[in-house]
């Protein structure tokens, strides 16, 4: 059985880093570009998410004694095949996944337009995952 107690504050955490990074992300790629500061706090914040949510992937699988995949992609889809998240989300969040690597071993090859891009369009995949996952836990 899932641990309900990380479950909420690993939901928390994401939640809070959303909330950060849409407070502070600027209107227009340009200033964000041009806002060092406000680049790193998004960055910070993307990956301090994704992290918490391949983390809760990661528990979810182990709790449910099936077999942990080794890529964080694989983490994720397979939360999709087996319907605890819609296999759509999972698919966008394995993608998601790719970022959060170039971020831990690749810091300065980001390309600040699609950082931008998923900051501006893309969270909402994010709070949709914590949702289902607290969905889910309150079904046990």
């Amino acid at each position: 059985m899932v641990d309900k107690v990380l479950l909420a504050s690993k939901i928390a955490a994401v939640r809070d880093a959303v909330a950060r990074i849409r407070a502070v992300l600027p209107a227009n790629l340009d200033t964000f570009i041009a806002d060092r500061t406000a680049r790193e706090i998004v960055v910070l914040n993307l990956f301090v998410s994704l992290q918490d949510c391949l983390s809760l992937a990661t528990h979810w699988l182990a709790d449910e004694g099936l077999a942990v995949p080794e890529s964080y992609g694989d983490v994720l889809r397979a939360l999709g095949e087996r319907g605890v998240v819609q296999s759509d989300l999972a698919a966008r969040l394995a993608a998601a996944s790719g970022f959060r690597n170039l971020v831990a071993h690749r810091y300065g090859a980001l390309d600040w337009k699609r950082v931008y891009a998923i900051a501006a369009h893309e969270l909402d995949d994010l709070l949709a995952f914590c949702d289902e996952l607290a969905a889910r836990a309150g079904e046990a």
